[in-house]
């Protein structure tokens, strides 16, 4: 970009964040979270000439921006949790897990096949409902200071496992995709090499954690220049191995907390980031915002959403008679899990771009995601905001 390019991308920033912090300050004086006022700037301001600009003539610096910003907004959450309490609730976590993914699963494969679908697709989109983008909740987590509850670690935790299903989807389909195009038989060898990276992502992982420390009071001395390297190293080895950069990012902030003891140095970078990535990030998801697909297939779009939507919910309400929850807390963790992001719309441009789906269903699995990152931050809110005081005093012991 040159000088003139840089002055206006700039400008543009500045006003998106000039009407976000407008709009934080408001929602701040109803216990709103402000963050959220960037979610809403973006889709207010979805359809305006200045986004179209931001979205078309600085659309590679500006993802960019925003994927940095997932990267440290993830880091902060993985700095936070309280891994000996999360290894507690680790079988819980694994059974709300399978149960928060299964019941979309099943309940997205009926639908499809009621709206006349081939088994094929019908098994792939219920495959696609089953990851969770906790990237989008955390950061409302964190506002309440509810990391460390019972109900952050379980959709921390949950999220992180589902993100290993949300890796092997996407590989899934593209075999999916290649077996159409080539007309080849079917190869594992690409979900196995994704295994052996994951394994091998954790030998590494395993091998940081035993050596750093041995280094830590060296480290410390340059404690902020050692998380942006560990960081960007972590989720750069995470996202070249396919495994995404949230998986990354939250590896990294766990290594980082458990070397470094300097909490200061965390709550002033965290400001940063939370400032500046945070409001970059939600206002990238409101911009991305698309609810044209209502009013091209809306059956088939509350279709989709309320399968997706009921399958976490009941999935998640089954640990309630297992006495693994509280009601509430069931509730919250289910509505948080329904948080979508770009899995959906990725594999639903993928299987429309290799023509195995025709454009109503693109249209209706963009506008359901669309519309289930905005519904899940708004209701998640306004639950935490009812429900907050009970749940900070909620023990991990049950």
């Amino acid at each position: 970009m040159n000088e003139g390019m840089v002055g206006e991308f700039l400008l543009l920033l500045a006003f998106f964040f000039a009407a976000s912090l407008i709009l934080g300050l408001f929602l701040e004086r109803f216990k709103i979270p402000a963050i959220l006022g960037a979610l809403f700037v973006g889709i207010l301001f979805a359809n305006s000439h200045f986004a179209k600009i931001l979205q078309s003539t600085f659309k590679v610096p500006f993802d960019f921006l925003a994927n940095l910003g997932v990267l440290f907004l993830l880091f902060f959450i993985g700095s936070e949790l309280d891994i000996k309490q999360m290894q507690k609730q680790s079988k819980a976590i694994i059974q709300a897990t399978f149960l928060n993914t299964i019941f979309p699963f099943i309940f997205g494969f009926l639908v499809m096949q009621l709206f006349g679908y081939g088994l094929v697709i019908s098994f792939i989109v219920g495959l696609a409902l089953m990851p969770t983008a906790e990237a989008v909740v955390v950061p409302i987590l964190d506002e309440f200071n509810l990391i460390k509850s019972k109900v952050g670690s379980f959709v921390v935790g949950a999220g992180v496992l589902d993100d290993v299903i949300e890796v092997f989807l996407v590989s899934f389909v593209s075999i999916i995709i290649g077996m159409k195009l080539s007309k080849e038989a079917f190869h594992s060898q690409e979900l196995l090499e994704i295994a052996l990276h994951l394994f091998l992502f954790i030998a590494l992982a395993w091998l940081l954690v035993k050596i750093l420390p041995k280094i830590a009071q060296l480290l410390s001395k340059k404690a902020l220049w050692f998380l942006v390297t560990l960081l960007f190293f972590l989720g750069g080895v995470a996202s070249k191995a396919h495994l995404g950069l949230i998986i990354g990012a939250i590896t990294a902030g766990v290594i980082f907390a458990h070397i470094i003891k300097k909490e200061k140095i965390l709550e002033n970078v965290k400001d940063f980031a939370y400032g500046f990535f945070g409001i970059l990030f939600f206002l990238w998801i409101g911009l991305s915002v698309n609810i044209e697909g209502i009013f091209k297939a809306p059956l088939l779009t509350l279709a989709i959403f309320m399968a997706a939507f009921f399958g976490k919910i009941v999935g998640i309400l089954l640990l309630v008679p297992l006495k693994k929850l509280t009601l509430k807390e069931a509730i919250l963790i289910g509505v948080g899990l329904n948080a979508r992001l770009t899995t959906e719309i990725i594999v639903a441009k993928l299987l429309l771009d290799a023509n195995l789906i025709d454009t109503k269903l693109f249209s209706a699995f963009v506008a359901f995601a669309s519309i289930s990152t905005v519904l899940v931050s708004i209701v998640f809110t306004i639950l935490l905001k009812l429900w907050h005081s009970e749940l900070k005093g909620v023990s991990y012991e049950h």
